[in-house]
């Protein structure tokens, strides 16, 4: 298992079990379906399923995945980032999602510009991608900050929407 990332403000744990509830959470806030899709989570076991056949397959085969945004003040979980293979993507992808009140603070820049640098430097990756919706500006806005640049219009295998593909 890979180990956490550490910021100013922030400490990015890398999702287990124990994270369930936290993931059930997350993924039926408003704009997590929004932006991101239903992941038909409706229940913690759901959630508990999802980072075992989801998250933690990744993470032991590649060392990466997806981590827990955690403030480091309280502990509190508040938010995901992660790198992650994409069936459709040649390139790996970076993706981030927070609880509404946390948006708008620099956690999101804060911790994906962490694991990017974390990710060049140490995953050893060469590029890195990241995918979003037309409507959806505050990720196109945090995608562009990092540095990553638009290249192109992409669709994922079953899913009719078109995405904007960035990359670094």
């Amino acid at each position: 298992m890979t180990e956490n990332i550490v910021t100013e403000r922030l400490i990015l744990k890398p999702v287990s079990v124990v994270d369930a509830e936290f993931i059930y959470q997350l993924y039926n806030s408003p704009r997590f379906i929004e932006f991101i899709g239903d992941k038909n989570i409706r229940s913690v076991a759901d959630a508990e399923e999802y980072i075992k056949n989801r998250f933690l397959p990744q993470i032991e085969k590649l060392g990466y995945g997806n981590y827990v945004i955690t403030q480091k003040d309280d502990g509190k979980k508040f938010g995901s980032v992660g790198v992650f293979e994409r069936e459709g993507l040649d390139v790996p992808d970076i993706g981030f999602s927070l609880l509404p009140d946390y948006e708008g603070k620099g956690y999101g820049f804060e911790a994906a510009s962490a694991l990017l640098d974390k990710a060049f430097k140490e995953f050893g990756l060469k590029k890195i991608s990241a995918i979003t919706s037309d409507p959806n500006l505050s990720s196109r806005k945090l995608i562009e900050k990092l540095g990553l640049t638009y290249k192109k219009k992409v669709q994922l295998p079953n899913d009719h929407e078109e995405l904007r593909y960035y990359e670094i």
